[in-house]
């Protein structure tokens, strides 16, 4: 009974402890823009994208679906995002990677489509109303 006592106890043990910077930080993001704000050019047919500095941990990447819709993700990098690797925009213009691990995520959703990453990107709500793309958590 000891043993498997002391079995339960270290396998709770190992088992519990894990890496406190696993996930994306969540940092308060409120931008906000008219959508003809030349940052936002980008966003101007499906499939569009739009960086911007000073948002979130690395950034935000705003990215117009094939629907018409948006989507907004932290540029911050899911994998060792302890790192703060911003992902850069990939020429095909439907994944960004990280330039830190090589990990590449999908726009349309945020998932990771090439390892070692195994998270999506932090996605935003996108809300857009007359004229104006707010980003916000």
């Amino acid at each position: 009974m000891r043993k498997l006592l002391a079995i339960v106890l270290i396998s709770l043990c190992y088992f519990s402890c894990g890496k406190a910077s696993d996930y994306v930080p969540s940092i308060p993001v409120n931008f906000s823009a008219a959508i003809n704000d030349p940052r936002l050019a980008g966003l101007n047919s499906a499939g569009g994208v739009a960086l911007i500095n000073g948002y979130g941990v690395a950034g935000l990447i705003i990215y117009r679906t094939a629907t018409g819709g948006y989507a907004a993700y932290d540029r911050c990098s899911s994998y060792q995002p302890e790192k703060k690797c911003a992902v850069t925009l990939d020429a095909s213009g439907f994944t960004v990677t990280d330039p830190c691990s090589g990990s590449k995520f999908s726009l349309a959703d945020g998932t990771p489509v090439k390892a070692p990453a195994t998270k999506a990107l932090r996605s935003y709500t996108v809300s857009s109303y007359n004229y104006t793309i707010t980003v916000s958590n």
